[in-house]
């Protein structure tokens, strides 16, 4: 079995995939397993580190805004548009799939298209409850669609091919050993305070955080607080330190991006975050406590309502970014910590939502549909 698939932009696309990738090897270790992306993408380096064969492909969206920088951004995405069926056909040829998969990004469209065209097996994985453009676009095209979330079936626009299966969670999650990771972290009876804002960060993220930091310090709390700045991140956060007068060393450490992040997630006992789809479904696949600030530029505002059902079954606290400051932030860290028992309480609430099959059934639906 031959495996083509496309996936890019965040890693919300892109380690689902490196999931379903894992597990259909796993079900047959004779397949072969091909990626599409933009090699200047988070995408490559991913890809490339998991060791799978990478294609690059260069795709890009559409500015609405229209100023000076976006229409030069635009006529460049009209440009790779142009290149990018010549390239995918390319693509196909040197892969020779028996079936491609997308799993979101704007690369996914040209690469299922053109397969689909073709009449190679196609199928699509959505993981948010708000489809984004370019599945919609391809729901119609494939075999098989799978959806994370009921509440996007019907905004897809095929239910009678669509399955929901859920999010799927990266094995390596399920299984990293909390005791190993806390103690390869030296934290002690610390409480472990994970936050990041994603791969790239977010500037009103590290600004409370670090308000939360500085706190930290000053309060002798005792915590072991992870903080990832994200990669446009790492100047601004440097800048806070000295500002508020807190720095990493035994009780805190700053990486620009998290490379483990199932270690650090089975040592964490609070994590701070934004609430994409990937990052709520492995919070429910290990139980973990959390405060959500979801990302208020995204589609139909999904990762606000994405965030409530956690907060609705006592798993999370959620706080609208136009409502986040570094008072409440540490208001409500302050709050929890105070309560014993209370944030595995709400890990234990996080647990009852995952869907720890998640993956058996995606697996299961593509090997059908190449058999």
């Amino acid at each position: 079995m031959r495996v083509l698939i496309a996936a890019g932009g965040t890693a919300g696309h892109i380690n689902p995939a490196l999931a379903i990738a894992g597990a259909l090897k796993a079900a047959d270790p004779t397949a072969e397993i091909h990626f599409a992306g933009r090699r200047e993408g988070m995408e490559y380096g991913l890809v490339t580190k998991a060791g799978y064969p990478f294609h690059h492909i260069e795709i890009n969206g559409f500015q609405r805004r229209l100023n000076a920088e976006n229409i030069v951004r635009n006529v460049i995405a009209l440009w790779h548009l142009a290149l990018s069926g010549p390239r995918t056909q390319k693509i196909l040829n040197e892969v020779k799939p028996d079936l491609v998969i997308g799993c979101g990004g704007y690369v996914s469209g040209p690469v299922v298209r053109a397969a689909a065209k073709r009449g190679i097996k196609t199928a699509i994985h959505e993981q948010n409850a708000f489809p984004g453009v370019t599945n919609k676009l391809l729901a119609k095209d494939v075999d098989v669609v799978l959806a994370a979330s009921a509440d996007a079936v019907e905004k897809l626009g095929a239910p009678e091919k669509t399955t929901v299966v859920g999010n799927p969670v990266r094995p390596e999650v399920l299984t990293a050993d909390r005791e190993a990771a806390r103690r390869n972290l030296k934290a002690g009876d610390r409480t472990v305070i994970l936050s990041f804002g994603g791969s790239l960060g977010a500037d009103r993220i590290n600004q409370v955080v670090a308000d939360l930091c500085a706190w930290e310090k000053q309060q002798g709390a005792n915590v072991l607080h992870l903080h990832a700045t994200g990669s446009r991140g790492v100047e601004l956060f440097d800048k806070l330190e000295k500002e508020k007068g807190f720095a990493p060393g035994e009780n805190l450490v700053v990486t620009p991006y998290i490379n483990n992040m199932p270690q650090l997630l089975a040592a964490a006992d609070l994590v701070i975050a934004r609430s994409g789809a990937l990052t709520l479904a492995e919070l429910e696949a290990v139980g973990r406590a959390s405060i959500l600030i979801p990302s208020p530029n995204v589609a139909e505002n999904h990762q606000y309502y994405n965030a409530l059902e956690l907060q609705k079954a006592g798993a999370a606290v959620v706080i609208e970014e136009k409502n986040l400051t570094g008072e409440g932030l540490i208001e409500t860290v302050q709050q929890l910590l105070a309560q014993p028992g209370k944030l595995a309480e709400m890990g234990a609430n996080a647990k009852t939502l995952g869907n720890p099959h998640s993956l058996e059934l995606i697996t299961a639906k593509l090997l059908e549909l190449v058999k």
